[in-house]
């Protein structure tokens, strides 16, 4: 219960914290507002807190709307602006005059009526905030138009006191409204203004800034702005532009700030203004008459008139501006006539509000109409309609309401007995100078009188001399000067008797006390009857007045006097007696007779008089008043010592509580032991309670548990691993020098760990079966190529079906001969002697690996009829493939060299590049395309090329002719009948018809549809293209634009788009199949329309991509040019976001020391066919020297491994560095120092020297473990088994050695070797990361390699099908001739001369044509299918004989080759001599 009743208190504070903070926040907009204001009007305006009390006459309103809108507002036209009515009798109704006129000067300059209060909320005081808010907007507004200064924000800088924030929070709790959010003006009147206005207000605004800054040439610019809609500025005129304006601006701020102004230039001011306003009225009423005429020229010519300002008006536009103001006179007639309707009936019926209210109505357009005259406009207005009968017309409303309106103001001003006020108003009545003496009379006079009849004027006009001379004894009395008053007494006027200017004090004195007592009679009236109304505020001010002498009044007692009085005048009532005269005594002894109704008095009795005693007397009041403010000041008294009633009733509530808790202490001091009892069971209760809860808890959650812990434990050990990787980055990895100290913290990460070692060999026998994947599937590919011409040799009866089967035993026992050729010893089977021609290879290779120039030259040099068979045999086999990231790096700076190397010499325009297709582009398209970057092909295109393949609907064919050739045939099909169109037509002919034009259009939609699809896969795989293709773009841009300084960057992405697109991509787009990009099955092919869809895409990306445009041939084409543009604009972007690379050195974090920390030697695998081609094709060019040839050649796999061979010296320097540095790091492990030189210095102890024979033994035991080929050399593993001493000493001794040599120095204590020690640290963490990812790759390559040899696999099962069926068909055909004749080899027999008639022969060296028939050729077939003997005899005597192979036969005419030699003299034709053999021995 307790923390429910917090809550509800703290919820209830902070809500009236809220409640304090809007208050104080008003407070400050109200501050904000006066200040506003006071800057504007140049006037003190009252304190905030009571500021909205002192907007309520309207006087500042009227005040403020003069400033901004001075033709609108003059000074007479503000009521009551001294505020003296104000002050004396409070708010009169005419003030609302002010409010009003605030209003329409607010609407006369703009500002959005969203912001506009109702007049009540001013003068009732019903919603002050929404007048603040209005201020507000109007503020912003004017400063937006340059008018008024801008608001200052106040918030949190203006101090109120508590009371004042109460107070002003009671107050906005009485209104009862949300108040308005002053923060949103500025976007409500953005929106609320058009457009038009928004920017001319900038362009204003802009202009004024520009003057101020006084510079002639932004002046200039500020008025050329669209938006300020000027015309005819000249710019030689900027200078007087500026001096203008500047005297413009001066002398508005002159005006503004109430400077003094000649008063010579007042009357030419305003005879201007009278004249500008008198043109104004007659070019528009011009315009009216132009209208109602219909005549479009003279409208015209009254809008050009320039005292209207009209801007933009257009001679084109006169029956439009005609138009459309006859239709808005026509509405707005139509609008005022159905007020004028509806304000007669509302006189017709007869109820004063609802008159008012429609003549209100500003669609009625009639003059200004005051509420409180309501019964006044029925009465008078009813008169008129009655004598008139068929109603009123705007013009008879229009006059009589000017009139009663004037008679209303003339009456009410009369009740506030205020000369000045009755004399402006006088001067400016409609009513005539009759009207205007009668109402001075009256005044005059001091009698307060109903609505003046004709009889009272003519009374008046009669004595009008002696209501003057009173007045000007009244008016000498006000003025207290006892003279002035002898003088008013002794004018002829007053026609008084018998005055002694000696006694002129006591007259005045008399005169005085008796005017002072008769409005004490009329305050007492007042008080009488604004309480029988009921307003407590009025009550107050009445009880208030000076006049009415009362004491005691208290503001704050307002509605208790209110209460009191009005029960004591209800009384009064029931017993009184109700009359209209009261009888006041005066000094006890006079009698003044005061008119209740009339508010007149008397001196003498008026007949039948009754005085009325229901009225309070000034006894009565103040003793009412005297009580009230008693009983409220008993009340105050009570809360000014309410805190000493409160200590009070806490003294007595804190003894009694005292009390009861001494009683209730001895009786728990008597329980004690019970409720020790009591506690110890309850709590035990509660232990085992939360323990069994914990528990459930617990074996409830098991798995949460263990993963929280795991999670904390993952944590824990990332924060160390984080520690020391930043510890290590921060002391060896970016150290210049790093200590010794660090450097032995981390030299255990030099050692070789078993898991090392196994990844190490994994990585090997990785690297070796991917290449030995890669040449089998090569390999594959070839012998499956020439299967398929065989076998289509075959389909075309060239060939005998046993060739074929011949070929494929051979392509099965491949795979059997590549297992073998594994056994065999290859180099390592050499002879001792010949060893040295191992090493010589072993750096040979090497160098050709490390250093591009050699092989760059060699490419340089290589005709391109060779540079296919020079890559595969040479360089990709030199390389591994790229197997790992060494031999890729080392690949591209072979690629780089060599096309920098053609770019420069060979190069000479920039589209040789292209057209000279260079080696070394296609190396590395050939490579990239291949093995590495198939699966790139396939990740970036097999979706989208199997989309459209897949896709039944789609045909593009953007041939217009093919297009005609198919709609002629369709037409066909679908009649039945020849078509009379020509068959055969050009394609503009074809273009001709728009149905072949609809299908085009629709191929080209279906075309654009389809490409985009291929773009956006191309675009988006940018990090899937291969590293290699990046960076050789980049290398052929960066070489081009130093080659052609001057081509610019269009012409460079063109070249770089027709490597990275038209050479890599667009092959594998028009042919998918052949790429590998697809999975087809054995003997499946593509559809011819699958293939012209692939093509057109590809057609169309070409375009794009060189940014080439359809023209010529292509014509029809050329509405797809727009869409080139579009597409070569995304492959731009993607073209310089793939040169966007970093260099292989930061790629692949290859450095001078990645050779030397490396477990394993660099290796390569290579056939000694492949080492001979080596040699076969270098020396030619002087690239490399000739080398020893081998015994025998062999086309089989070698392991090779690499070195470097260097110069002894070098060679001796390099091993004693690297030695060297192994000992130390034996030794910095086990023996500490701060420095190198006192780690060896200092002895080592027995337990150093215990230790590191440990690790000694432990180091054994993995080198025996260690594959042959990742052990150590012999001297290494010499020098670990050291003693720590010795190793000490023989560091010592090779420092020396060192230090000779240069290599070191003993003055930085040997730091160069801690930095390389450091360095190596660095890259054996490396390395291992690179072997990580490597392992990965290599696998990720194994199993795409795998992938295609099985694909190579299914195609050999679906060649052994199809021969195994041809068997069959062979094996039925045999035993069918076996049965019908008996089978015999048979041999052919042929003279030289009948084969020359059959043109088998064509010469033969050495004999005539005549001759040929001595020459016989015997033709027979051997055991072996395919084979033939071909003997030779001249003369009968045998000469020679020959062996020819079919299968040769064919292929030379598969190759093109016609003619061949045979027994090197006579000349054959190689295809007439296929034919002979086919039809004798084949029977084809």
């Amino acid at each position: 219960g307790e923390s429910r009743d917090d809550e509800r208190i703290s919820a209830e504070e902070m809500d009236e914290r809220r409640r304090q903070n809007i208050a104080y926040e008003y407070l400050c907009h109200l501050e904000e507002a006066k200040q506003w204001m006071e800057a504007c009007v140049e006037e003190e305006l009252p304190p905030t807190t009571e500021l909205e009390e002192g907007l309520r006459n309207g006087v500042y309103l009227g005040k403020l709307a003069k400033f901004f809108a001075p033709k609108m507002v003059s000074e007479k036209k503000i009521y009551d602006r001294d505020q003296a009515r104000y002050k004396h009798t409070g708010l009169h109704f005419r003030h609302t005059d002010n409010t009003v006129q605030w209003l329409r000067a607010m609407e006369s300059v703009g500002l959005p009526k969203i912001f506009y209060p109702e007049t009540t909320d001013v003068y009732d005081r019903k919603n002050m905030p929404k007048v603040v808010y209005c201020i507000h907007a109007l503020s912003l507004y004017l400063f937006k138009l340059g008018i008024a200064p801008q608001i200052q924000d106040l918030l949190g800088k203006v101090d109120f006191t508590e009371e004042e924030i109460s107070n002003m929070r009671s107050e906005l709790e009485k209104y009862g409204i949300q108040m308005p959010t002053f923060s949103k003006i500025g976007g409500i009147l953005a929106n609320e203004l058009s457009v038009d206005e928004a920017a001319l207000h900038a362009a204003v605004f802009a202009i004024n800034e520009a003057v101020d800054k006084g510079e002639a040439a932004v002046t200039m610019g500020a008025l050329k702005n669209p938006n300020a809609m000027l015309r005819n500025t000249g710019e030689e005129l900027a200078q007087d532009y500026q001096v203008t304006l500047s005297r413009a601006k001066a002398s508005k701020e002159d005006q503004a700030s109430g400077r003094v102004r000649n008063s010579d230039s007042l009357p030419v001011v305003v005879r201007s203004t009278q004249e500008s306003l008198k043109k104004t009225q007659v070019a528009v009423r011009q315009v009216n008459q132009a209208i109602s005429a219909h005549d479009e020229a003279a409208l015209l010519a009254g809008l050009r008139v320039p005292a209207l300002g009209m801007l933009g008006v257009q001679e084109t536009n006169s029956h439009w501006y005609l138009e459309h103001l006859t239709s808005y006179c026509e509405v707005k007639a139509r609008v005022k006539l159905e007020a004028i309707v509806a304000i007669n009936a509302a006189i017709r019926h007869g109820v004063a509000a609802e008159t008012v209210e429609e003549l209100m109505n500003p669609e009625a357009q009639l003059p200004i109409v005051y509420q409180t005259a309501a019964n006044l406009y029925q009465t008078e207005l009813f008169s008129l309609q009655i004598q008139g009968q068929a109603g009123l017309g705007h013009e008879e409303l229009c006059v009589a309401v000017e009139m009663l309106s004037a008679v209303a103001v003339l009456n009410e001003v009369l009740d506030t007995k205020d000369p000045q006020a009755v004399t402006e108003q006088l001067t400016d009545s409609p009513l005539g100078p009759e009207i205007s003496i009668i109402r001075a009379v009256s005044l005059l006079l001091g009698a307060v009188q109903l609505p003046l009849t004709q009889c009272h004027y003519t009374c008046c006009l009669n004595s009008t001399p002696g209501i003057i001379a009173i007045a000007e004894i009244n008016e000498a009395l006000s003025s207290g000067d006892p003279e002035q008053t002898l003088s008013a007494l002794l004018l002829p006027t007053a026609k008084l008797q018998g005055v002694n200017p000696a006694t002129a004090k006591h007259y005045h004195d008399v005169l005085q006390n008796t005017k002072l007592l008769i409005c004490k009679v009329l305050d007492l009236a007042d008080i009488n009857r604004e309480v029988a109304e009921g307003d407590s505020q009025t009550t107050l001010q009445a009880l208030q007045s000076p006049l009415a002498g009362l004491r005691g009044v208290l503001s704050e007692c307002a509605d208790s006097y209110q209460t009191q009085l009005a029960q004591r005048q209800d009384l009064n009532t029931t017993t009184g007696n109700l009359s209209v005269w009261v009888k006041h005594r005066i000094k006890d002894s006079y009698d003044y007779y005061y008119n209740l109704e009339s508010r007149e008095g008397t001196w003498e009795e008026p007949e039948d008089f009754t005085h009325n005693s229901t009225q309070l007397r000034r006894e009565e009041i103040q003793s009412v008043v005297g009580g009230v403010t008693a009983e409220y000041n008993r009340e105050q008294l009570w809360l000014a010592n309410e805190t000493l009633v409160t200590q009070l009733q806490a003294r007595i509530r804190g003894y009694l509580v005292r009390r009861a808790h001494a009683q209730r202490l001895d009786y728990l001091l008597q329980q004690e032991p019970h409720v020790v009892r009591l506690q110890a069971s309850w709590k035990g209760y509660k232990q085992r309670k939360v323990y069994k809860d914990r528990l459930n808890v617990l074996q409830s959650n098991v798995g949460t548990v263990v993963k929280l812990q795991s999670f904390v434990k993952m944590w824990r050990a990332k924060r160390k691993y984080s520690q020391r990787l930043q510890y290590f980055r921060d002391h060896v990895t970016g150290a210049q020098d790093p200590p010794l100290s660090v450097v032995r913290k981390f030299v255990h990460l030099l050692e070789q760990s078993s898991l090392d070692l196994v990844e190490e060999q994994e990585v090997t026998r990785l690297r070796e079966e991917v290449v030995t994947k890669i040449r089998s599937n090569q390999q594959m590919e070839k012998d499956l190529n020439l299967m398929d011409i065989k076998i289509g040799l075959l389909v075309k009866n060239r060939i005998t079906l046993q060739d074929v089967v011949s070929h494929s035993k051979k392509l099965k026992k491949k795979s059997k001969e590549e297992l073998a050729a594994g056994d065999r010893q290859g180099i390592k089977g050499l002879s001792k002697g010949k060893r040295k021609k191992l090493e010589a290879y072993q750096h040979l290779f090497y160098l050709l690996q490390t250093n591009p120039s050699y092989l760059a030259k060699l490419i340089f040099q290589m005709p391109q009829n060779k540079s296919t068979k020079f890559m595969d045999t040479v360089i990709f086999t030199l390389y591994n493939y790229a197997s790992n990231q060494r031999e890729e790096y080392l690949l591209l700076k072979l690629f780089k060299t060599a096309l920098e190397e053609e770019i420069k010499s060979k190069v000479d325009q920039i589209q040789d590049i292209v057209t000279g297709n260079p080696t070394v582009i296609k190396m590395v398209v050939s490579f990239n395309r291949g093995a590495r970057g198939h699966n790139t092909l396939r990740q970036l295109l097999a979706p989208v090329v199997k989309e459209i393949i897949e896709d039944k609907g789609l045909g593009i064919n953007t041939n217009p002719v093919d297009v005609y050739k198919a709609w002629v045939n369709q037409l066909e099909t679908n009649t039945g009948e020849a078509s009379k169109l020509p068959y055969e037509v050009t394609p503009d002919q074809a273009m001709s018809h728009k149905e072949v034009r609809a299908k085009l259009e629709s191929s080209s939609q279906a075309l654009r549809t389809a490409t985009d699809k291929v773009l956006h896969s191309i675009v988006s795989s940018l990090d899937n293209i291969p590293y290699g293709m990046r960076y050789i773009a980049k290398v052929l841009k960066h070489s081009l634009h130093e080659k052609f300084p001057d081509a610019t960057e269009d012409e460079l992405l063109k070249i770089v788009g027709n490597l990275l697109y038209y050479r890599y991509m667009n092959p594998a787009i028009v042919a998918p199949d052949g790429f590998d990009i697809i999975d087809m099955s054995a003997g499946g092919q593509l559809h011819s329309d699958q293939r012209r869809n692939l093509g057109s895409v590809a057609k169309m990306l070409q375009h794009a991509a060189a940014n080439k445009l359809f023209e010529g041939e292509n014509a029809h084409m050329t509405s797809m040019n727009n869409y080139i543009s579009q597409t070569y604009q995304k492959f731009r972007v993607f073209f310089q976001a793939a040169c966007d690379v970093p260099e292989p050195e930061e790629k692949f974090n290859v450095d001078e020391y990645s050779d030397m920390v490396t477990l394993s030697k660099p290796v390569i695998y290579i056939s000694i066919d492949e080492i001979i081609n080596t040699h076969s094709v270098s020396p030619g060019y002087g690239c490399i020297p000739n080398a020893p040839r081998f015994l025998y050649s062999e086309n089989y796999a070698v392991l090779l491994k690499l070195h470097y061979n260097p110069s002894p010296s070098t060679s001796l320097s390099v091993s004693l560095s690297l030695r060297t540095k192994k000992l130390i790091v034996d030794v910095i492990r086990i023996q500490p120092g701060d420095t190198l030189p006192e780690t060896l210095e200092t002895p080592a102890s027995a337990l150093q020297e215990c230790e590191h024979a440990k690790v000694v033994a432990l180091r054994a035991v993995q080198d025996a473990q260690t594959p042959e080929g990742l052990k150590s050399t012999q001297a290494v593993l010499e020098d670990r088994q050291l003693p720590l001493e010795q190793k000490k000493r023989k560091i010592l001794r090779n420092l020396r050695t060192l230090e000779q040599a240069g290599l070191v120095t003993a003055s930085n204590k040997y730091q160069d070797l801690i930095n390389d020690i450091a360095k190596d640290i660095r890259y054996q963490r490396r390395y291992r990361q690179r072997r990580r990812a490597e392992l990965v790759k290599l696998q990720q390559a194994l199993s795409a390699l795998n992938s295609k040899t099985a694909f190579y696999q299914d195609q050999t099962n679906y060649y052994d099908t199809y021969i195994k069926t041809c068997l069959d068909n062979l094996n039925r055909k045999k035993v069918e001739e076996k049965g019908s004749k008996k089978w015999k080899h048979q041999s052919l027999k042929y003279t030289a001369a009948r084969l020359h008639e059959k043109g088998v022969i064509l010469e033969i060296e050495g004999l005539q044509t005549n001759q040929f028939k001595n020459v016989m050729f015997d033709i027979s077939p051997s055991e072996e299918v395919g084979d033939f003997e071909v003997k030779a005899k001249f003369m009968g005597v045998e000469m020679e004989k020959v062996q020819l192979h079919f299968q040769d036969l064919l292929q030379l005419q598969y190759e093109g080759v016609a003619v061949m030699k045979m027994f090197d003299k006579a000349k054959v034709n190689v295809n007439l001599l296929v034919f002979l053999l086919n039809k004798k021995f084949y029977g084809k």
